[in-house]
């Protein structure tokens, strides 16, 4: 089977590398791809937001499956043109991707479906806005409705801030605080059937003890050797086949990965959001883990015949990532400086690019998550020691990382 993968980042690099450990897999594409994912795939310099260029490459390739990582594409109608030319496609209609493209659609979802979640106002003007702050009260949630690559919600006790994002935004969401440490869960879906992928927790803020400004995520670690053991299954229950069955009676019934992002409260697990998508960085480390081949289990969703492909596979021990940021970040980066030292990660870490380009022989940032740095071991302990001696080893100039990512988990 031949794989197109769609993006550019480390999530898209996580996916080829697994992908093309796939026996079944022959040849993994990625449309645009990076300076590391050109290392397992052969790229295309294809516009991922861009249906019917996507949908070409695909035919012109003979795919037999696409991969839509990123929320834009999916939001944009890619694995819709992907179908309608006859290419199976892991990721959800325009239609269904809204329960990320819209954070008042996934709201209006989970009521519908009876999935806990926290209270919430879609606010358009700044009346409705302070008028929902004051009735939830601090720390004040407010999220953008629309995609904000992760960057979207200010959780603050300033109400002035929480004005200020809210009129930056236009139309946002505002919602109660829950209270709880934040785990990620990927269910896989096919439209009707959903399996749930291991647990993760991803670390948002950009410094170290959960400080500063919101980032697309710092790193990620899994397993949650701390979280109760039957987390996925009560989530799936009480939240995945719910949702999936609501969207299949509206008629959009959900095929690719949804994204539960969970607070894990006093009264039990409740959504803080929907993703349409893998989430980055946790894909990097879910991925490490997960022993059953992933092209098969991928079409397995794209093809509807999910029900009938038996229970999942995963590895003994642990996977840390720490993400390495370009100087900068999460505001404007700094891009195009070199990175040294990747040819010196080794042993029990890997690196997976996520902002990155080839210049001449040199790879250079271009963004502002610029690696990820896979480390495993027997347990998180080892996962985490393996993936920081691994960072130590790179050499950017201006970059910043976390150096607290899993210290919680210990």
């Amino acid at each position: 089977m031949r794989v197109l993968v769609i993006g550019s980042g480390g999530r898209e690099h996580a996916l080829c590398r697994a992908l093309a450990a796939d026996p079944e897999v022959t040849e993994v594409h990625c449309a645009p791809g990076n300076a590391g994912i050109a290392r397992v795939a052969t790229l295309h310099a294809v516009t991922p937001t861009d249906p019917d260029r996507v949908a070409g490459l695909a035919v012109e390739l003979g795919a037999g499956l696409v991969v839509v990582g990123p929320e834009a594409p999916l939001v944009a109608g890619v694995a819709d043109a992907v179908r309608a030319a006859g290419v199976p496609c892991f990721g959800p209609s325009a239609e269904a991707a809204r329960i990320e493209g819209s954070k008042a659609f996934a709201k209006e979802v989970m009521a519908a479906a009876g999935v806990p979640t926290a209270r919430s106002r879609t606010c358009v003007t700044p009346e409705e806005t302070a008028a929902a702050l004051d009735e939830f009260g601090a720390p004040y949630v407010v999220k953008d409705d629309g995609l904000a690559a992760g960057k979207g919600v200010v959780v603050t006790g300033d109400r002035d801030e929480a004005l200020r994002h809210a009129a930056a935004c236009g139309r946002v969401v505002v919602e109660e605080f829950l209270d709880g440490p934040e785990v990620s869960l990927f269910a896989l879906c096919d439209g009707s059937t959903a399996v749930p992928l291991q647990p993760a927790q991803d670390h948002k803020r950009a410094y170290d003890g959960d400080e500063g400004p919101n980032t697309g995520g710092m790193g990620a670690y899994t397993p949650l050797p701390w979280a109760p053991a039957d987390l996925a299954e009560r989530v799936m229950a009480e939240t995945v086949i719910p949702t999936v069955t609501e969207l299949a009676r509206r008629g959009t019934p959900y095929t690719g990965v949804l994204f539960v992002g969970l607070a894990l409260t006093a009264d039990g697990p409740k959504v803080i959001e929907f993703n349409a998508r893998f989430g980055d960085p946790e894909t990097q480390v879910v991925l490490d883990r997960l022993a059953t081949p992933l092209g098969r289990l991928l079409l397995a969703c794209a093809n509807g015949t999910l029900g009938g492909f038996g229970p999942l596979s995963w590895r003994e021990g642990a996977a840390v990532t720490v993400v390495v940021a370009a100087e900068n970040y999460p505001g404007e980066p700094v891009k195009g400086d070199v990175i040294e030292g990747l040819s010196d990660v080794g042993g029990d870490a890997y690196v997976l690019h996520s902002g990155t380009a080839a210049d001449g022989d040199r790879v250079v940032s271009s963004g502002g998550r610029v690696l990820s740095v896979v480390g495993t071991g027997p347990d998180v302990a080892a996962a985490r020691a393996a993936a920081y001696e691994a960072v130590g080893r790179i050499r950017m100039r201006g970059s910043h990382h976390r150096t607290d990512i899993a210290s919680r988990a210990l």
